[in-house]
């Protein structure tokens, strides 16, 4: 669909959705119109109308947390749009990470967990307390090699032999401890995604 299809409403504006590129994570809805949009598609990074002071803005001009648009979709009627992005900073004005960190918080959706596994795995990297597991794990790259294989041994043991509780806390072991080996090596879980989705047509 091109742009020109976009059904913008009465005032000239289309709501759109900001969604985190790699983790899935709705950040904001904002508004744009036709000239946000071309902002957008021209300078790589989300611009948005403000509605309260009847303007164009660049989002993170003042503040630096731009956001990248990787693609930008548009629903079935063409009436509401969702950006991907990779976000350098907070969403929020506030300094939160997503616009919507307020309401029912707990118990938290599960595309959420990973996400905060990796943000947490990376803050351990950038501080290395000393008294965190991570790490002791960061630290010693052959030591998380051997807690995966070993985790990995767990969870199939427990799937042999164990109740469907235990495979799944067997399983958790694993992706926390392959997620700090893929940190040790500056990779992430996204990129062991992107194999996998490189993958589709061979399935």
């Amino acid at each position: 669909m091109d742009d020109e299809q976009i059904a913008f409403d009465e005032r000239g504006l289309v709501p759109c959705i900001v969604q985190d590129w790699r983790s899935g994570e709705v950040l904001t809805l904002a508004y744009m119109n036709e000239e946000a949009l071309k902002r957008t598609r021209e300078t790589g990074e989300m611009h948005f109308y403000s509605r309260s002071r009847q303007t164009l803005w660049h989002k993170g001009e003042t503040s630096g947390n731009t956001q990248a648009v990787k693609a930008i979709r548009y629903d079935c009627d063409a009436d509401a749009l969702l950006a991907l992005v990779e976000p350098a900073g907070p969403a929020c004005h506030t300094g939160e990470r997503t616009c919507f960190h307020r309401g029912e918080l707990t118990p938290t959706a599960p595309h959420e967990s990973l996400p905060t596994l990796e943000r947490t795995i990376a803050d351990r990297a950038a501080t290395r307390p000393e008294s965190s597991y991570t790490t002791k794990l960061l630290d010693d790259p052959a030591l998380a090699g051997a807690k995966v294989q070993e985790e990995a041994e767990e969870v199939v043991r427990a799937a042999r032999e164990e109740s469907d509780q235990r495979v799944a806390e067997e399983a958790a072991d694993v992706i926390y401890h392959l997620a700090v080996l893929l940190r040790g090596r500056g990779l992430s879980l996204v990129d062991a995604e992107r194999v996998l989705d490189g993958r589709r047509a061979e399935r």
